[in-house]
């Protein structure tokens, strides 16, 4: 036996109807949904290209810099004024000596005394080269060669050998006026420089040289010549 199905009874396409509707209905909501969120943007397009620009313009705000400070005025200073005074003083109070003692006593008070100079003292020992008086042989220069002259003998070996020449030498003259330290200078010959030495230190006293009123020691310088006759 058939059983049969009222059209009442037919469940299942009622609810594939219900179920299509619904999701029309939602896709609708969700579609109105997001045109009334996107009415307060913008939609740009430059070829192709879409760009999404905020209508809410920003501010821009320039903070502006205080002017320079002004320079500080220059201060003029006026010149200083000389104020020109006479130049007389006045002297009050002046004491005059009214006897001789009150004049002796203003002499003491003004009186310097002289500075006196230290003399330098001379060492006895010292050699001077040149002093303020020379010592001098009795009779001169010219005595001097005189006398050397004929107590000089001229030696054989440096005649035989036709030697001759001047021989400069050099001693000390002491304070006593005595010769010392004799030598030779510049030779000439062995001979001759010996012969020489010999007769300078056989030389009488001169008169010493002095420094500052004193006798010094002074170095004196004489040629001794030896020539031959020809």
């Amino acid at each position: 036996m058939e059983i049969k199905k009222t059209p009442k009874a037919d469940l299942e396409k009622d609810i594939s109807l219900s179920f299509f509707m619904g999701a029309v209905i939602a896709l609708a909501i969700l579609f109105v949904g997001f045109e009334w969120g996107e009415e307060d943007i913008q939609v740009a397009t430059d070829s192709g290209v879409a760009a999404v620009i905020d209508e809410e313009e920003i501010e821009m705000t320039v903070q502006n810099e205080p002017p320079p400070p002004l320079p500080e005025p220059e201060v003029v200073r006026e010149p200083d004024i000389l104020e020109i005074v006479e130049d007389e003083v006045k002297v009050e109070n002046i004491q005059i000596a009214s006897s001789e003692d009150d004049v002796s006593q203003a002499q003491v008070d003004t009186y310097v005394p002289p500075i006196e100079e230290e003399e330098e003292e001379v060492d006895e020992n010292y050699v001077f080269v040149t002093v303020e008086k020379m010592p001098e042989f009795p009779g001169g220069d010219n005595a001097l060669l005189k006398w050397i002259s004929e107590h000089i003998s001229y030696p054989t070996i440096a005649q035989e050998n036709g030697i001759d020449g001047r021989v400069f030498c050099q001693f000390t003259v002491n304070t006593d006026g005595s010769v010392s330290d004799v030598q030779v200078v510049r030779p000439v010959d062995p001979s001759l420089d010996r012969e020489a030495l010999r007769v300078l230190k056989l030389v009488p006293k001169f008169k010493p040289g002095e420094q500052r009123g004193k006798p010094v020691r002074v170095k004196y310088s004489v040629p001794v010549r030896f020539q031959l006759q020809r």
